[in-house]
This record gives structure tokens, C-alpha cells and sequence, in this order.
């Protein structure tokens, strides 16, 4: 069973009409795992952001399908047309409410989600004993991003890389089949950089202990990024977009985005050590394939994830 999570059909996408019309996103088709990790990267501009906020539901494409399986049931498909929490996102610019503290902050979606103000007013009580599962289901969350003893701080008394440790655990809180993130670590030093990239290669190897235990793995995370190193080792999958390819046919034009690059990468858990090598070749590949405007290719020349790998898991290599 391949047990997909997000498919991509056909999705084209535009801005204006007629002679003004800016064609951004072309006849995308894409399948991911459950999960998986996969680093999305491409020129700026190229419609990154755009796919992400068609996915998340905010913006939905001009034309095609994306269809977010709630389980195996294939039956169970949800056409995305709108936002919903079977997809959650986090940006570079985090936003936390200042007036929380971290764990607050974490268990806010959970009070959102799960009350109203009329529960909270006339059942104090009960919303009292909802309150502190939350809060405490909050705290492990933190605690497993190593922020334990940062739970009861303000975000003005923590550090750039813990305020996105604690807007990452916001969206996880709420257990969304995807969970995008859109250059969450550009504006961090390299440091904190490396300890976040490990945060989300540990959810990765809970993702294979889950595997093992023959369940469905919790996490299946798209990341945006504009740093090849990072694409290549936190994702066990790199899909490239670029407007560098082949797209005349039949004399008519229809320049876009396309998805140019799909590949399996190797997989450095944060205790292991790296194989910069194997990253140096991948990362020359990849920036010939999507980053070089001189280079005219065949879309399908580099998008050999799905042969190379059936099973779509690392570990099954």
C-alpha cells in the first residue's frame, strides 16, 4: 500500500488575465508519503510560497486538484478548497502572542479548537480540567523539542531558534496530516540553524520507529529552503522547481514552473556523522538541474524519485 498523504493534479496556477496574465505554477503531479520529509527548492520567485499556500487551502490553484487522504481509505480523500487543520504551516516570521508564555502559546490551538466562550464562561469546572490537559499535553511537546526549561518563558525572554521551536510545536499540537514550513530557519545563525535541522531529523527517526512498529508515521513535513545543504540533509526527498526547461511544444508557449527535480537524499540522523561528499555531488546536480537558466532540460530528466526508490523510505534502501 503506498499510503500517500498529499496529491497534486494537474495544478496550474496564474495571477491576472489576457495579455496581463502572469503563469506561475504548470501541470504539477505530485504524490508524498506519510512521513516523509521533503525540502522543496527553486530560484526565487519561481512559485514556491505559491504552491504552499495553495496546499495549506488559502489560495487554491487555477486549475487542478490537490487532495490532502485523511487515512489509507482512498475514499477518505479531502479536496482542499479551504484551510483546514489536516494542514498546518509555519513561516520564517513567526507569530507568537506575546502576552503567553511558551506553553501557553503551544496550548492555545488546543483551547481554540476544542472550546468556546460560552464553555469557558458557565462550565469553569470542566474547562478548568480541559485547561490543564492541555497545558500539559503542551509541555511534553515542548519538552521533546528541548525546550524544557523554557516553558514558562515570554517570547521576549527566549532566543530566535526557541520562538520557532515553540511556533513549530504550536502547529505539531494539533496533529496535522502536513506540516509546512516556509524558510522557518532563514533568519537564524548557523548554530541555532543546526540545532533546528536536528529537531526535525529526531521527528524523522520517531517517523521510522513508528514505521517499525507497523503504524502510521505522525509526521509528514514539506520545508522550504534556499540552502542546498539543508534541503539535502534534512529531507529524505528533494523536489526542485524551475522555469529552466523544455517547454515548447506544437509551436504554442506556456511558460511556468514545473517540477523539474525529484530525488531521494540521504538521511543524517543528528548523531550521525556526515557524508559531505555524498552531499557535495547531489548538491552539484541539484544546482545545475534547478538553478542554472542556461541549462534547457527535459522535465522528466532529473524526476526519477518514484523509480529509484519504490517504497519512497530511506531506510528501505
Amino acid at each position: 500500500m503506498e499510503d500517500i498523504v498529499l496529491e497534486l493534479k494537474n495544478v496550474n496556477h496564474w495571477f491576472g488575465s489576457g495579455a496581463k496574465q502572469n503563469n506561475v505554477l504548470y501541470d504539477l503531479n505530485l504524490k508524498i508519503r506519510a512521513g516523509q520529509i521533503v525540502s522543496l527548492i527553486g530560484p526565487s520567485g519561481c512559485g514556491k510560497s505559491v504552491l504552499l499556500r495553495a496546499i495549506v487551502g488559502t489560495h487554491p490553484p487555477r486549475e487542478g486538484h490537490i487532495i490532502v487522504h485523511a487515512s489509507d481509505n482512498v475514499q477518505s480523500a479531502i479536496m482542499k478548497h479551504k484551510p483546514g487543520r489536516d494542514v498546518g504551516i509555519v513561516y520564517q516570521q513567526y507569530s507568537l502572542f506575546p502576552f503567553l508564555t511558551a506553553v501557553q502559546n503551544v496550548a492555545f490551538g488546543l483551547m481554540l479548537d476544542q472550546t468556546n466562550i460560552p464553555f469557558r464562561a458557565f462550565r469553569p469546572f470542566k474547562w478548568r480540567h480541559l485547561r490543564k490537559q492541555h497545558l500539559a499535553e503542551a509541555a511534553t511537546l515542548l519538552e521533546r523539542l528541548k525546550l524544557k526549561n523554557a516553558i514558562h518563558k515570554y517570547p521576549s525572554e527566549m532566543s530566535g531558534g526557541m520562538c520557532q521551536r515553540v511556533a513549530i510545536a504550536q502547529a505539531l499540537i494539533m496533529k496535522p496530516m502536513i506540516l509546512l514550513l516556509d524558510e522557518p530557519f532563514g533568519a537564524l545563525d548557523e548554530a541555532t540553524r543546526t540545532e533546528l535541522q536536528d529537531m526535525l531529523l529526531t521527528l524523522y527517526a520517531e517517523n521510522n520507529q513508528t514505521i517499525q512498529a507497523g503504524q502510521r508515521p505522525p509526521y509528514t513535513i514539506i520545508i522550504v529552503t534556499h540552502e542546498l545543504n539543508e534541503a539535502i540533509r534534512v529531507g529524505d526527498r528533494v523536489i526542485g522547481l524551475s522555469m529552466n526547461w523544455n517547454w515548447r511544444k506544437d509551436h504554442a508557449i506556456y511558460p511556468g514552473t514545473t517540477i523539474v527535480y525529484d530525488k531521494r537524499a540521504p538521511i543524517f540522523l543528528p548523531e550521525q556523522e556526515i557524508d559531505y561528499a555524498m552531499l557535495k555531488k547531489q548538491k552539484e546536480e541539484i544546482s545545475h538541474a534547478v538553478f542554472d537558466a542556461s541549462f534547457q532540460q527535459d522535465r522528466d530528466e532529473f524526476r526519477q524519485f518514484w523509480s529509484e526508490n519504490k517504497t519512497g523510505r530511506s531506510q528501505d534502501a
